[in-house]
């Protein structure tokens, strides 16, 4: 098996035209938030199912929120963590993704526009799991379907 890339195109492509589950960290009930846009448009846009992942726990979408991604129950599948903390935040999310990897059958993380970590990026990619950084699916979508 081949480590996975950076930012590959083939991961982006099965990873937002492929309807799954995403793990929204940094998702709250907000609804001016870039978070809450997003993850709407991954729902509603895509046909994703969202978990939103916050200390508050918060429901959004109709969704049950959970404080972390390890609050997250066996049984659930997660495809995606997409994360939506600051850069120096984001290696713990990243960590704890890996940590529960396995259990929850994560096999990518995906840091969004302006959020940079190499190391977790690099310890991602380690543990097998694809990783985007510094961009967002709104961004990457239109290079997938340019004719939407």
């Amino acid at each position: 098996m081949t480590a996975p890339t950076l930012n590959d195109p083939i991961s982006i492509r099965e990873a937002l035209l492929t309807p799954g589950t995403w793990a929204v960290v940094g998702l709250s009930d907000h609804p001016t938030r870039t978070a809450y846009r997003i993850a709407g448009w991954l729902a509603d846009h895509l046909g994703h199912t969202i978990i939103p992942v916050h200390p508050k726990a918060e429901t959004v979408f109709g969704q049950t929120g959970y404080a972390s991604l390890s609050a997250i129950p066996d049984g659930t599948r997660v495809d995606v963590v997409d994360c939506f903390v600051r850069s120096e935040l984001v290696g713990a999310v990243v960590d704890e993704a890996i940590a529960n990897a396995d259990r929850l059958g994560i096999t990518m993380v995906w840091l969004q526009l302006g959020v940079i970590d190499e190391a977790a990026a690099e310890r991602a990619a380690a543990a097998g799991l694809q990783v985007v950084m510094d961009t967002c699916p709104r961004i990457e979508y239109p290079k997938l379907v340019p004719a939407e």
